[in-house]
């Protein structure tokens, strides 16, 4: 997908010396060449890095390796609950990694490919079927396929609209704090918000 924006010049990070340091430290975090994964391990991070770039149809290293950080830590993370999980579905982690093991064989079986070699198109197709329960593969009930989808594509949209280049993208002019947005009425804007660019 090309790439579009109706603020090409905008950088949200031009405006961070407005935010408190824990924010900054927070937000500038974000765009590290230093995320990195302890849980996923190699084939699963290929793996994951080809659906999550399917999920938001962006390519972008920089900003896909955050979004699989995102989805690393919370497979790390033991002291957050999950809130509520339907009856039989398992533990987030589980149902992550397991997903990914069935996701790899089901590939295998539709395409006759491994993962990593299979079209972007391809890979499109069978998360959609996934998506609606319907991937035609015993061993991966389909209601626990609908789960698995909903719980990659949550942490996926979460992680990738965070990233300070989407932000960017999309116009957003970073957190409030603690510096506030003054001009409330509709058409208005602060002068370090994004303007609209011909």
């Amino acid at each position: 997908m090309v790439r579009r924006t109706r603020y090409p010049s905008f950088n949200v990070l031009d405006e961070r010396e407005a935010w408190d340091t824990h924010t900054q430290a927070i937000v500038t975090s974000r765009i590290s060449k230093s995320q990195s994964c302890t849980v996923l391990d190699g084939e699963e991070y290929k793996l994951l890095q080809q659906v999550c770039s399917a999920l938001v149809d962006d390519e972008r290293e920089e900003v896909i390796q955050y979004v699989l950080a995102h989805v690393d830590q919370t497979l790390k993370d033991t002291t957050t609950g999950e809130g509520e999980r339907r009856t039989g579905v398992p533990e987030r982690k589980m149902l992550i990694l397991e997903g990914i093991q069935h996701l790899d064989k089901f590939l295998l079986q539709v395409t006759g490919k491994k993962a990593s070699k299979c079209e972007a198109q391809q890979l499109t197709e069978v998360l959609r079927q996934i998506s609606d329960g319907r991937a035609d593969y015993s061993k991966w009930p389909s209601n626990l396929q609908r789960e698995w989808f909903l719980k990659m594509l949550n942490l996926t949209v979460e992680a990738y609209c965070s990233h300070p280049i989407v932000w960017s993208e999309m116009g957003y002019a970073g957190p409030a704090y603690p510096r506030g947005y003054v001009r409330g009425d509709i058409g208005r804007l602060d002068p370090w918000e994004a303007k609209e660019e011909a």
